[in-house]
């Protein structure tokens, strides 16, 4: 009985020592992301978040700052992607929603100046650069397959419903306010692409 006892309480102890270990090796990776980010190097940042998740993830900060590292570096798939784990961690931090709503929103702005092309099968990619003038690109409504408007519209709606989770959280009446005219530019955005 005493061995099964002292078993188990190495178990245990071994359990919690690599709790610690791995809470440890998180922190150290987000010092080392954070150190990154501030240098403007997002890469190395997204690199290291990567590896913090990969020891624990379910710490909500390494999550969203992954999703921040991600929006930084504008890969607004992957940004939107660990958002929405990270909302699953935390679904009452305010400016998650305000930040998984820009990226949304850039998503369909790239798709429409013509940065990302979107794929039939729906998947977004970045556009062959065929315009050499620097000119901005618009594509015009008239000129999209439907599976391309659907994903400026999907995205478009979906960054108007998390400004609205934003501004539900929010106290601030002057923030409301700019968050209330941001939707209805993207609601008459929105509307120029519904057929």
């Amino acid at each position: 009985m005493k061995k099964a006892f002292l078993l188990a309480t190495v178990l245990f102890i071994s359990v919690i020592s690599t709790a610690c270990i791995n809470n440890f090796a998180v922190q150290e990776l987000n010092n080392k992301a954070k150190a990154f980010m501030d240098k403007g190097d997002y890469t190395s940042a997204i690199e290291r978040l990567k590896s913090s998740v990969d020891l624990d993830d379910t710490v909500f900060e390494t999550q969203y700052n992954l999703a921040v590292a991600y929006t930084k570096a504008e890969e607004y798939q992957n940004a939107i992607k660990a958002y929405n784990v990270a909302s699953n961690l935390n679904p009452d931090f305010a400016d998650l929603y305000y930040s998984r709503a820009v990226c949304e929103e850039n998503l369909a702005k790239d798709i429409i100046s013509g940065l990302l092309t979107v794929e039939e099968d729906g998947c977004i990619v970045k556009a062959d650069k065929k315009n050499d003038d620097n000119e901005d690109t618009v594509v015009k409504n008239s000129d999209l397959p439907d599976y391309v408007v659907k994903a400026i519209v999907d995205n478009l709606v979906a960054a108007s419903d998390d400004y609205q989770i934003y501004a539900d959280k929010i106290q601030d009446d002057s923030e409301k306010e700019e968050i209330k005219n941001k939707l209805e530019e993207l609601n008459k955005l929105t509307e120029s692409y519904v057929k």
